[in-house]
């Protein structure tokens, strides 16, 4: 049985324009071109240190030929990458972490269901440690209610 979402989705206006988009993303997170997984901030708590981003899944996905051919399924690889992208981001943007953060380790990561083009993966955080250099955050992906992935990220400014 899987766990409950970090947070409850329908304190979110899922189809609200996202807060932060690309333009916003980009200066603050180093990833282009193919590797660019983060597609916006729709919500952000930052008291509770709560953050609910997306990824847009598209055709166009430089892994939709090769994985799987006839049937594309996301990479769980992929999958960490957008939310270690969302943690970047929430940290460098309201908790005051800047220069460049490295990826810097992941902790029981579960995969739960498939994400295939046409989706939009959402991307659940809940900061749990923030030190000068390194943080931790739970994450979660969810695509139409169901939840895809759990794990725990960490970054840490290098």
């Amino acid at each position: 049985m899987p766990p409950p979402l970090l947070f409850d989705l329908s304190r979110v206006d899922l189809s609200a324009d996202p807060i932060y988009g690309r333009s916003d993303i980009d200066p603050l997170n180093p990833q282009r071109y193919e590797m660019e997984q983060l597609d916006g901030i729709l919500w952000v708590d930052t008291e509770a240190r709560l953050v609910l981003g997306y990824k847009d899944v598209t055709q166009n996905e430089f892994w939709v030929r090769g994985h799987i051919p006839g049937r594309p399924l996301m990479p769980a690889v992929i999958m960490i990458e957008a939310v270690a992208q969302l943690s970047s981001f929430f940290v460098k943007q309201f908790f005051g972490i800047d220069g460049f953060i490295g990826f810097a380790g992941i902790e029981s990561a579960k995969f739960r269901a498939p994400v295939q083009p046409g989706s939009r993966l959402l991307l659940l955080g809940h900061l749990t440690k923030l030190a000068s250099r390194k943080y931790s955050m739970d994450v979660q992906g969810v695509v139409d209610k169901t939840l895809v992935f759990e794990a725990t990220v960490s970054g840490m400014r290098v």
